[in-house]
């Protein structure tokens, strides 16, 4: 909301459809990123594969479930032995109570040990979910970590978070609810109908007589549920990102007043996710009593067919009873397969937007020829850059610049004309459409990252902290670092002054990304990080913009002796911070349109000279 828009990024129709610059002046992040979702047989061969990772807990599920099917499968079998004990002969009522109180007995034993195995199948369905979504979630937030810059900007971190959270607790209930029936919906099914081909197969075919119509209701409101739930889980993704941009510009919304329009949009999405919630739950909520109608009437049915076989002596009355309770076991399974199918796609809809994470290409890697940072010396080339963040609207056209070791080097321009795209492209948060960036002459896709990025120190306009000590946010530049150096550095970076005037000093607990804190007090620390991770080339991303005169002044001081013998490259706005530096750079249209010290471009009168004049009349870049 108060971000500046990154370089490069200046068309019309992007910045109206953007609020919110990528991490070191990167692509704007986009409002909403519509997914198709994906195949969704795919994405359940992808599910089981985590769930086979839990193979023996698995196979002792599959066990009890099939014994707990099979007692549940025992139960109107001795219920029809059960009745009939009990005869009527020549209109005398016979009991034979023996073998009643045997099979009442059995009965309870089968019931019981059916409710124990229950139990047990429901605390190794539990772990399995959790077991599964922990791999789940750590796989993800691992993925997280290494996808490219570009991911991160083009994406909602609300909606990134979403499927961290909501998509992977859909699975998980899922998964500790439907894992087990499924099993045992597949083995009562085939028992149910191999039981009533047993007792009396012309009642097996009549009970089957609905099947087709379960069949044809189940795939006709199936393809309507689905669709509203896949829909469903993006826009609750979509919600989330407001709420996150939301929290983290409250500022900038009560400072322009925006309340109202904040709520207004909030509103409107979260009566989009309200509507289409309805018409999910609406779908899914329709599948259980049109399963019970048909269910109803399949025993009507058998219950007919069975009297009147009974009436012509064809069959027993337990019979009819055992065949009338395994006619509900066998419509049982489509029953509750179908009152799940909303839990069950709500639960695919959401792997489907984890796994389109964890599908997307890691960031790109190649290097091979290690270069440790005490062996770099900090000679830095860019020879015939061409980039762009998106295609047909170049950044960089024909760059061209070489940094020698130790010079102290200012790149200057107007907002959008390419300056942060520069670091961007030598810590290789982005790759070049062209050309070649070289460091100490080697080509840096020929480096790892790893030994990249730990040769340079970056302090960027907008601070990073994180909600922990003081102290951890410094070492978070160098994590062996002793107390000492810590304290070193931030005397070094003068941040050491309101440190300790704080009650708990380098252990005070900061808020979240410092809230606590003063915007100027927040830069120090940064620069403190800066200072202990002690690189070979350091970048000031418009470093000092967030301090007062005095405390840059202070900084300034600092940065001379942190920058002595570094290779620096300092991205400024205010021309008054670098007046002292090696070379300055000015970047015009993606191209270097003129270098020299600041004595030698005031001179020459081209476009420092014109920045240069603008800032001191008092208007900005």
């Amino acid at each position: 909301m108060d971000k500046k828009m990154p370089d490069g990024a200046q068309n019309k129709n992007q910045t109206q459809n953007t609020n919110q610059r990528g991490p070191m002046g990167g692509p704007p992040r986009m409002q909403m990123v519509r997914e198709k979702p994906k195949n969704a047989k795919k994405t359940i061969v992808k599910l089981l594969k985590y769930i086979g990772a839990n193979r023996y807990l698995v196979i002792l599920l599959l066990l009890i479930t099939i014994a707990a099917a099979f007692l549940t499968l025992a139960g109107p079998y001795l219920q029809g032995i059960a009745i009939d004990t009990i005869t009527i002969t020549d209109s005398k009522l016979s009991i034979d109570f023996n073998s009643l109180l045997k099979t009442l007995a059995m009965m309870g034993g089968v019931y019981i040990l059916s409710a124990l195995l229950t139990f047990i199948q429901g605390l190794i369905s539990a772990q399995i979910s959790q077991n599964t979504v922990h791999t789940m979630r750590n796989d993800l937030f691992k993925k997280i970590s290494y996808l490219p810059i570009r991911y991160t900007d083009t994406h909602q971190h609300g909606d990134i978070m979403s499927r961290m959270t909501n998509d992977v607790d859909n699975v998980s209930n899922t998964i500790s609810t439907s894992i087990s029936s499924l099993f045992s919906s597949v083995i009562t099914l085939v028992g149910a109908l191999a039981m009533m081909i047993f007792i009396k197969w012309q009642m097996a075919l009549v009970a089957m007589i609905t099947i087709p119509l379960t069949l044809f209701v189940s795939l006709f409101l199936s393809k309507f549920m689905r669709k509203y739930f896949v829909e469903r889980q993006r826009i609750l993704g979509n919600l989330n990102g407001q709420i996150e941009e939301m929290v983290s510009g409250y500022k900038t919304v009560m400072a322009y007043g925006k309340e109202k329009k904040a709520c207004t949009e909030f509103s409107k999405a979260s009566d989009e996710f309200r509507k289409c919630s309805i018409k999910a739950n609406v779908w899914g909520g329709i599948m259980g009593p049109c399963m019970n109608v048909i269910n109803n009437l399949n025993y009507l049915i058998v219950a007919a067919f069975g009297g009147y076989m009974c009436f012509n002596g064809a069959i027993s009355v337990g019979n009819i009873q055992s065949i009338l309770q395994y006619s509900r076991q066998f419509a049982q399974p489509i029953n509750q397969i179908a009152n799940q199918y909303a839990q069950i796609l709500t639960a695919i809809a959401g792997a489907e937007r984890v796994f389109a994470i964890l599908d997307s290409e890691d960031e790109i890697d190649e290097g091979k020829d290690a270069m440790p940072a005490d062996e770099v010396k900090g000679n830095i080339e860019f020879n015939h850059i061409y980039f762009s963040y998106n295609e047909g609207e170049p950044v960089l056209k024909d760059f061209n610049l070489k940094v020698k070791q130790g010079q102290k080097i200012a790149i200057v321009g107007a907002t959008g004309s390419g300056k942060t795209t520069v670091v961007n492209l030598l810590t290789r948060f982005y790759e070049i459409d062209s050309g070649e960036i070289l460091l100490d002459g080697k080509n840096i896709t020929e480096i790892p990252k790893k030994d990249l990025r730990s040769a340079i120190g970056i302090v960027l306009q907008d601070t990073v902290l994180f909600s922990d000590t003081i102290e951890t946010n410094i070492k978070y530049g160098n994590l062996n670092a002793t107390e000492a150096e810590v304290k070193a550095a931030a005397a070094t970076a003068n941040a050491d002054i309101f440190i300790d005037r704080l009650p708990e000093g380098y252990k005070t607990q900061l808020a979240e990304s410092g809230g606590n804190l003063s915007q100027g007090q927040r830069q120090l620390l940064s620069i403190t990080r800066a200072v202990l991770a002690d690189p070979k080339i350091l970048i000031l991303d418009e470093a000092t913009s967030s301090v007062d005169t005095r405390t840059e002044m202070h900084i300034q001081q600092a940065m001379v002796a942190l920058m002595k013998n570094r290779t620096s490259l300092i991205i400024a706005h205010r021309l008054s911070t670098i007046r002292d530096a090696d070379v300055i750079v000015v970047i015009k249209n993606g191209t270097v349109a003129e270098t020299g010290n600041h004595d030698e471009l005031i001179e020459a009168k081209g476009e420092y000279y014109k920045l240069y004049q603008n800032q001191f009349a008092g208007f900005a870049t």
